[in-house]
């Protein structure tokens, strides 16, 4: 009972008779939780470019925070209605798992379709402005990253494409959340790309796919019906489970074998914090796998481990600003 009261989600926000406010509609259907996986990438690759020696563009680098943080609610805000058109997020009243199957705004009458996608369409071409500015100041591999990057996000969900439903949104979210927006935000300070940030990249980028997928799990009957088969869709929970921690072991081996080679800094290693957040997650996952409701503190785990693992590497990367400004001054 203490895990189904802390993470219940209702129409009325688990506050009893008043119904939630329109600033908090807005920013559940946003999921801000799931935001985070873009703008830490953005940091990193930023900050890899000072460290490698360039000059720092404060303007170019809060631009590109920008661009990916309000792409990611135009990605959210165009899954949300999609699924719910493709019956996937249905579920209204009673309690389920905050952190899967969309924001259940649509489904309990808090918003309208038309108005999320006007709101999408605003963020996208937010996004399209910035990246066209940057793409005009740094050069065209910053609209390429672009344009691949907002057309991920769009038809992620959208027809005739849907590769999230056809067993591929795991692997473009592992591109999405972590190649392309680390290299786009290190060539937009660097002006060209280089091994070390691809290399680093693969981190973010693991840890958000295994981050869907144990989202998926508590989602699985409901994508089966929708016909979303995505990976735990088409293969099962257990197949899931075992997929989610190899992503999670190939994150953290690249972590300490990159580290350990000298392509990355070694204070990467200080991302190995969240090491007991990702054997919390697993733990729970494997003794509550049919249990939705159960699995919410395994995805929060998740969540917190991806953040702080990502953070530690730009901390990391930090540290070696600061030490070579140390030294240049001396």
């Amino acid at each position: 009972m203490r895990i189904q009261k802390q993470y219940c989600w209702n129409g009325k926000g688990c506050r009893g008779a008043a119904g939630p406010s329109a600033a908090r509609v807005w920013l559940r259907a946003l999921r801000l939780h799931f935001v985070l996986p873009s703008i830490l990438p953005a940091l990193l690759g930023g900050v890899m470019a000072w460290a490698a020696g360039h000059p720092p563009n404060g303007l170019h680098f809060a631009l590109v925070v920008i661009g990916v943080t309000v792409n990611h609610f135009g990605l959210n805000l165009v899954d949300d209605v999609l699924d719910y058109r493709h019956t996937v997020d249905l579920q209204t009243g009673g309690e389920k798992n905050f952190f899967t199957g969309g924001s259940g705004v649509l489904p309990e009458g808090l918003l309208k379709e038309s108005r999320m996608l006007t709101a999408a369409a605003l963020f996208f071409a937010a996004t399209a402005g910035i990246g066209i500015y940057l793409a005009w100041a740094c050069g065209w591999p910053v609209l390429a990253l672009g344009i691949f990057g907002m057309a991920c996000s769009i038809f992620y969900t959208a027809p005739p494409i849907r590769f999230g439903y056809r067993g591929f949104g795991e692997l473009g979210l592992l591109v999405n959340f972590g190649p392309v927006i680390v290299l786009g935000a290190y060539f937009v300070q660097a002006r060209n790309l280089s091994f070390e940030p691809l290399i680093a990249s693969l981190v973010p980028g693991l840890l958000m796919a295994s981050m869907i997928l144990i989202n998926e799990i508590p989602d699985y009957e409901a994508d089966r019906r929708a016909g979303k088969w995505n990976l735990v869709a088409r293969f099962g929970r257990k197949t899931g489970a075992v997929l989610y921690g190899a992503g999670l072991a190939s994150a953290y081996g690249i972590l300490i074998l990159s580290a350990s080679a000298g392509v990355l800094s070694p204070f990467v290693l200080l991302g190995l914090a969240s090491l007991p957040l990702a054997f919390k997650s697993l733990f729970i996952l494997r003794r509550h796998l049919n249990d939705p409701l159960a699995l919410a503190p395994a995805n929060l785990a998740m969540i917190k481990a991806h953040a702080l693992t990502v953070t530690a590497m730009v901390a990391a990367y930090l540290m070696e600003v600061l030490i070579a400004a140390q030294a240049f001054i001396c």
